[in-house]
């Protein structure tokens, strides 16, 4: 069966050749590094959040670059949790907390795959806790330059080019706040005001 790309992928800002994508071997990080391939080299880091998922993701991308890593020089780089987690805090605020210390620790670029879906929910999140906010292009060193995308551009493109990804299962989990926005709220929300998504389009696009 083949499939319609439904849509090309944007980019914001400019990215340079030699470049550090966060995957985590989901969909949106897999098409993104299948994306920049064609043009940049790529070095790949993951962070192993020490859950059993992390580590199925990880195998997962040692075996699907293990032929580039070996023959073209493919630089994949690993770190994991380096502190246990406060009793105040939230396992996604932990996790994001050890991400961004890994990644703000380096002197180079990274990138990182968030895309338009992400910054709805974010939007909603802080709207709810008393001022929306839209997930920044620039943290430091770190840019979110496919912000633009809806998810379903990432998914059209793996499946068009073959390109397979993992599926977290914990994405389901709606104990984790940002799943209950994604799975109960988002939905209510685009039906509410279909035309959501070009808001918060015309928002990332102020915010460069």
């Amino acid at each position: 069966m083949r499939f319609r790309i439904l849509a090309m992928i944007q980019i914001q800002g400019k990215i340079d050749r030699d470049v550090y994508v966060a995957c985590s071997g989901g969909v949106d990080s897999m098409a993104v590094v299948d994306f920049l391939m064609k043009n940049h080299r790529v070095k790949l880091l993951f962070f192993d959040h020490g859950t059993d998922t992390s580590k199925n993701a990880l195998d997962f991308i040692r075996e699907r670059y293990e032929p580039s890593i070996s023959l073209a020089g493919m630089v994949l780089e690993v770190n994991t949790i380096q502190r246990l987690k406060n009793k105040s805090e939230s396992w996604e605020e932990y996790w994001r907390e050890q991400r961004y210390s890994w990644f703000h620790s380096f002197g180079e670029v990274i990138i990182t795959c968030h895309h338009l879906d992400d910054c709805m929910e974010t939007w909603l999140f802080t709207s709810l806790h008393g001022e929306g906010k839209i997930i920044p292009y620039r943290n430091q060193n770190v840019i979110r330059p496919f912000r633009l995308n809806r998810k379903q551009v990432f998914v059209d493109w793996c499946r068009n080019k073959n390109v397979p990804w993992i599926e977290d299962s914990s994405n389901e989990d709606t104990r984790y706040m940002r799943n209950f926005i994604r799975h109960e709220i988002m939905p209510k929300t685009q039906y509410v005001n279909p035309g959501f998504a070009k808001v918060i389009a015309k928002k990332v696009k102020e915010n460069v």
